[in-house]
């Protein structure tokens, strides 16, 4: 006989009303392609259609303060020294322009617990082990096999664990660096720098991650990319 709630072996984590779903869906592109990594796209962009009214409104709050960045550096020139002055002055120009600083926030944060479910559902699924997508990555539960540091096979040297980039996370890092561009500058320089520097930050931390993972974000950011640009 059955064994009740025998799907519950498999460990979505707390997100599970939210993993199980996209697991089915996931499984169901998979056994109607054939191709483990074409099922991940396809889940992308499935999911990147059910968020798009949160990310139209996230991305076009960007856009409004990206159009204000030139009127706020102004303000920051003849302010420069009087914080409490310059913070009032910002907040009347967000009132006049009625433009919400924190309208682009809550879509993404909506986003998030989805997000985490995706990452959960392509970190337990054992059908993504040992399974091809195409070219030189021929397991999409291990990491990119491919390393920039040996020009990509090119040169035969042994380079050491932690010195390994592959080509597939090298894409992921130039999308990120793309969407940060999109994005409206901090006023702060501290934290200007710091968005500067992480999406290569992410590059390295992406590189010791699956390819199923780095495939799939790399083609959400490339879809949200598209959609910016549209924006």
């Amino acid at each position: 006989p059955p064994v009740p709630l025998f799907d519950r072996s498999v460990d979505f984590g707390s997100l599970y009303v939210i993993a199980k779903p996209m697991f089915l869906l996931l499984n169901y592109f998979f056994v109607m392609v054939g191709n483990f990594g074409i099922a991940i796209m396809l889940l992308t962009i499935v999911v990147r259609l059910a968020l798009y009214p949160l990310a139209s409104k996230s991305f076009r709050a960007s856009a409004q303060m990206r159009a204000l960045q030139p009127q706020m550096q102004k303000i920051k020139e003849r302010y420069e020294g009087d914080q409490i002055g310059m913070q009032k002055e910002v907040m009347a120009l967000y009132k006049r322009e009625k433009v919400n600083p924190a309208a682009g926030c809550l879509p993404v944060l909506i986003q998030m617990p989805i997000f985490f479910a995706l990452y959960r559902v392509l970190s337990v699924t054992i059908e993504m082990r040992h399974t091809p997508f195409f070219g030189w990555i021929h397991d999409l539960s291990a990491t990119d096999s491919s390393n920039i540091f040996t020009a990509f096979g090119l040169l035969n040297w042994p380079a050491p664990s932690w010195l390994h980039l592959g080509l597939l996370p090298i894409l992921y890092g130039i999308t990120m660096i793309i969407q940060m561009r999109l994005q409206p500058k901090p006023a702060d320089p501290t934290q200007a720098r710091m968005m500067t520097y992480m999406p290569y930050i992410f590059l390295f931390i992406f590189a010791k991650m699956p390819a199923g993972l780095v495939l799939y974000y790399t083609c959400s950011n490339t879809l949200s990319i598209l959609q910016q640009h549209i924006i």
